[in-house]
């Protein structure tokens, strides 16, 4: 119902104003709520990568004796090749398992050497076939000549340089030979059954296997001639 009331009429507009102007504020303020709410989360979901580590370790002097090319064994990474030109070293190993090689590179100064790597599992292919990360070695020579040198250090993944252990004892009478440690073309690691090229094929419902004669199943094939 309408009033007739001309004050009343004027009035009424005036109250259902303020109703609705203070709605539209409390609304306005639960959606600034929600929507700072909205970006707190997807801040928190979608938060950046944690900062790379680097190797707190400074370069000295290359003991006379030492040098970065040879070959160097761990238990676990197998042997590593190392092959200096200049200032930059380049390597190959390839793990004790023989399921994973992998390759670095670069820049000795003095006895430390900071390199990039990149590991692949063999037999794969596509994401997750390969890894790579960076690390360092430091080059240590023992006071006593009969004991092997040593390089010691520590890798990380993408662009940490520490987070893992590896260390190696320089192996006598070896030559570095960094392209040794390739799987060849005919090598399979982790590859399917059927690839497999000394496995035969399923013979036919009915067909006799090779070797069988009339003579029948039991029968040597000496004696079916």
């Amino acid at each position: 119902m309408t009033s007739s009331n001309p004050r009343v009429a004027r009035r009424a507009p005036r109250g259902l104003q303020r109703l609705f102007h203070g709605a539209s504020r409390g609304a306005t303020v639960l959606v600034a709520v929600l929507a700072a709410a909205g970006a707190g989360a997807l801040g928190a979901g979608c938060g950046k990568p944690p900062a790379p580590i680097t190797a707190n370790v400074k370069a000295g002097d290359l003991p006379a004796a030492g040098d970065w090319s040879g070959v160097f064994y761990s238990p676990l990474y197998g042997y590593l090749h190392l092959v200096k030109q200049g200032s930059t070293v380049s390597g190959k190993w390839r793990t004790t398992a023989g399921d994973k090689w992998g390759e670095l590179h670069g820049e000795a100064t003095g006895d430390l050497l900071k390199y990039q790597w990149v590991e692949h599992k063999i037999g794969m292919v596509g994401p997750g076939s390969t890894t790579e990360g960076h690390g360092y070695f430091k080059y240590f020579v023992p006071a006593d000549e009969n004991a092997n040198q040593e390089i010691k250090g520590q890798w990380g993944l993408d662009r940490s340089e520490v987070g893992n252990p590896w260390e190696a004892l320089r192996q006598r009478n070896m030559v570095p030979d960094p392209d040794s440690v390739k799987p060849d073309e005919t090598e399979k690691v982790n590859v399917p059954d059927e690839w497999d090229s000394d496995k035969k094929p399923t013979p036919k419902a009915g067909a006799k296997p090779e070797g069988d004669s009339e003579a029948g199943d039991d029968a040597p094939a000496d004696e079916a001639k």
